[in-house]
């Protein structure tokens, strides 16, 4: 269990645009969260420990948020040649089995995560309603065997601000997980 900070995109930036499948059926792209009060893309997988470990307060947090307006989209990325558990059809199993309330699409040729500069999973990225990065980070300080409960509070506190009109605090916490699973030659050139 390799672990992997986020890289942090630069706050303000626009969400870039994508179409990707999802394991549902149909594309899906960011015209999903047009109507929204801001929205959640979040790069996940299906066999990353760190992602497992918050995953029940995940699907919490997202069905209560959803309600107030805010959409929530992921995203995996990861090369299935080597890491077939994370492929469509087990995606497809793992959104149903867990109720995903949010579409989980896949991200074959990697470069949405390129395009959002995702580093790991999970990769929070949080977007106003205007399509600007209001918050990158964390889910909350817990980590697998580190004993601090699962409580998704530095999202929440980000989700609660876009909702008062308000920015979120600009000093902000990278995530930390497994990295994204770049296909051989098709590392991205943001890691230095």
């Amino acid at each position: 269990m390799s672990a992997t900070l986020s890289q942090m995109l630069e706050l303000g930036t626009e969400a870039p645009e994508f179409s990707l499948p999802s394991v549902n059926g149909g594309t899906l792209s960011l015209n999903y969260t047009e109507d929204s009060r801001g929205f959640v893309i979040m790069f996940i997988c299906n066999h990353c420990p760190y992602v497992k470990h918050l995953e029940k307060e995940l699907v919490q947090l997202s069905r209560q948020y959803i309600q107030k307006g805010i959409a929530f989209i992921a995203i995996s990325s990861n090369d299935v040649e080597k890491y077939p558990q994370d492929g469509p059809e087990k995606m497809k199993e793992l959104s149903k089995e867990q109720d995903y309330p949010f579409p989980y699409l896949y991200d074959e040729d990697q470069s949405v995560a390129k395009a959002y500069k995702a580093a790991c999973t999970p990769d929070f990225f949080l977007f106003d309603e205007n399509n600007r990065l209001v918050y990158r980070g964390q889910f909350d300080d817990s980590r697998p065997g580190n004993n601090i409960p699962v409580t998704g509070k530095d999202l929440k506190e980000a989700l609660d601000a876009v909702l008062n009109n308000e920015q979120p605090k600009e000093e902000q916490t990278p995530s930390i997980g497994c990295n994204i699973k770049w296909k051989p030659g098709n590392e991205p050139d943001y890691f230095g």
